[in-house]
């Protein structure tokens, strides 16, 4: 434990942080004089580091290298910034100095790590550009392709719990603005961790010669979204309500609304405007019970037709509809039954196009394929994350289960909830035009491709080793059977062939044509089960989910 101490008190000399200076202090007095407690609070923040991958960094705000604070984002900045040199570097170029975007959103701290990135690639000669204020993922995104950047950073946690914080890049060039993948993520960890193996960041250069971006920017991105879905003539008593979730949505949503000619929603007040202690919900996530409770008391209140929900980085959507079978008289929409409505939108719009394509994670609803197929288009299935589905060819439309959509690739190559509210805008203010509604477009859907239903098993542990034991005792025992319905294959896709999606992921497809996929998650402490089925109805489908779902917790109960 005395490397622990030594690696507490050089942490403790190196940061610029006063708060986590003194919660450091007084662990490592405690831990000095013997406690147990505190001892174990050090091994928790220092045994390991937080790692940088795909998703880039995401974790509980405090001290220490498994924490999310200054010294980490000095780090990561530094590191980030020496890849770019390298990446950008050739004779011809060598004048030249690689640009990045940076953007944050309303967290404890966002700002200041946003300000310490952007002073940290300034010292080291990149030209760094800051956004204007707190904004939503999606203008970062958009900011990287307009601006024509070489990278992109957003200090996020997106739909995490209060006391977390995140950072993720973007590459501009040849990868368009996406997220990055394999195997930029190891480059990128790999000159992170000589930064963090040379010693103190406080004597990394840092300059304040970094820019502010214009209000321009944000200008353009409200243009091109509300350009998506103009209000058609009549829809001006259309009513509805929209929440932010405590997050930045709302301040560029309401903009774009109004230039795209639709009236303004029907607010949940109390969740409109930024607050890091999203104090009216457990976890500021649109999925989880309870966090759309207010929105559905407003609705109520109005006699709205629909809700929109954004995620607090305003990256994902959450609709829901009227139902009088739901508790409360409201219902959300899954993620697959937005996907399909958006989908379908897309696909009449490029019906016939030679190379388009629709796509979406391989969790996210089989139906997608069903509609790519009626209209001509191709189909692509990708391994979780936009990372992977905003590169799929052609893609028109691309979408994942947990409610995040890319419906306009031309200027946002990542999941946008802003961008996607507004196409959903779209949908309501035609169907209303027509003498329908949300619902009324789900059956129409229905209709044409065959009803689909899906549902989730998330099991959130405290210890890590349970997923990986569970996937194993999957592995070396497959299941013959989720209930009565047996499994006709099972694919592990950790061992997929070539030019197929790869991944910790195991597939299951069942005789009836079901089917279910387990896989760990990339971001959060949980193992996830998606669970798809098809049938002749929409009440047929919404029960053989149900009773795979039963059948799926009673296997997971007898594995762990």
């Amino acid at each position: 434990m005395n490397e622990r101490l030594t690696q507490a008190r050089a942490w403790l000399r190196q940061d610029p942080d006063a708060e986590t200076r003194d919660e450091l202090a007084g662990i490592i007095t405690r831990a000095a004089g013997g406690d147990p407690a505190a001892l174990a609070d050090l091994d928790d923040r220092f045994g390991t580091r937080l790692a940088f991958g795909t998703a880039g960094l995401r974790g509980r705000l405090g001290a220490g290298s498994n924490r999310m604070n200054r010294v980490l984002v000095a780090q990561a900045a530094a590191g980030f910034a020496g890849y770019l040199l390298q990446r950008s570097w050739s004779p011809e170029r060598a004048d030249r100095r690689p640009t990045v975007v940076i953007g944050y959103d309303g967290r404890r701290n966002s700002r200041r790590f946003a300000l310490d990135s952007a002073e940290i690639l300034a010292g080291a000669g990149l030209r760094a550009v800051l956004l204007p204020r707190l904004l939503p993922t999606p203008v970062l995104a958009f900011a990287v392709r307009h601006l024509d950047a070489d990278a992109g950073i957003m200090v996020t946690a997106s739909h995490n719990p209060p006391d977390d914080n995140g950072y993720k890049v973007y590459l501009g060039g040849a990868d368009g603005g996406s997220q990055i993948v394999a195997p930029a993520d190891a480059e990128i960890a790999a000159h992170i961790e000589r930064v963090a193996d040379a010693g103190d960041v406080g004597l990394l250069p840092r300059s304040s010669d970094y820019e502010i971006a214009a209000e321009e920017v944000v200008q353009a991105y409200i243009a091109a979204t509300a350009a998506l879905a103009p209000a058609p003539f009549g829809v001006q008593e259309m009513r509805w309500v929209y929440t932010a979730m405590h997050g930045v949505g709302w301040e560029t949503f309401s903009r774009v609304v109004k230039a795209a000619g639709y009236p303004a929603p029907r607010t949940v007040d109390a969740q409109r405007d930024p607050d890091p202690g999203f104090r009216t919900v457990s976890f500021p996530n649109p999925e989880e019970p309870g966090a759309m409770d207010l929105a559905y008391a407003r609705a109520r209140e109005a006699d709205a037709e629909f809700i929109l929900a954004s995620d607090p980085d305003a990256d994902r959507l959450a609709v829901a509809i009227p139902d009088a079978g739901a508790e409360g008289g409201w219902r959300r929409l899954t993620g697959n039954e937005v996907g399909l409505l958006l989908g379908r939108r897309a696909a009449v719009a490029a019906h016939g196009t030679p190379g388009a394509s629709l796509a979406c994670s391989l969790v996210s609803s089989p139906g997608l394929g069903a509609v790519a197929e009626k209209h001509g288009l191709d189909f692509h299935e990708t391994l979780t994350g936009f990372k992977w589905i905003s590169r799929a060819p052609g893609m028109v439309f691309g979408f994942e289960e947990a409610l995040g959509y890319l419906v306009n690739p031309e200027t946002v190559h990542d999941k946008d909830g802003i961008s996607a509210a507004v196409a959903m805008l779209g949908l309501a203010a035609e169907a209303r035009v027509r003498g329908t509604d949300i619902a009324g477009l789900l059956d129409e859907l229905g209709a044409e491709i065959g009803h689909f239903a899906s549902g989730q098993v998330s099991v959130r542990v405290e210890d890590l080793s349970l997923i990986s034991d569970t996937m194993s005792s999957l592995r070396s025992q497959p299941p013959a059977s989720f209930g009565a319905r047996a499994v006709a294959s099972a694919e592990d896709l950790a061992q997929a062939g070539q030019g197929a999606p790869a991944g910790d992921v195991l597939r299951y497809r069942l005789a009836d044509g079901s089917r279910v996929i387990v896989r760990p998650s990339g971001t959060e402490p949980k193992l996830k089960v998606y669970i798809d089925a098809r049938a002749d109805t929409s009440d047929a489908a919404v029960a053989a989910v149900s009773e795979l779902e039963a059948a799926v917790r009673e296997l997971l109960a007898e594995r762990r």
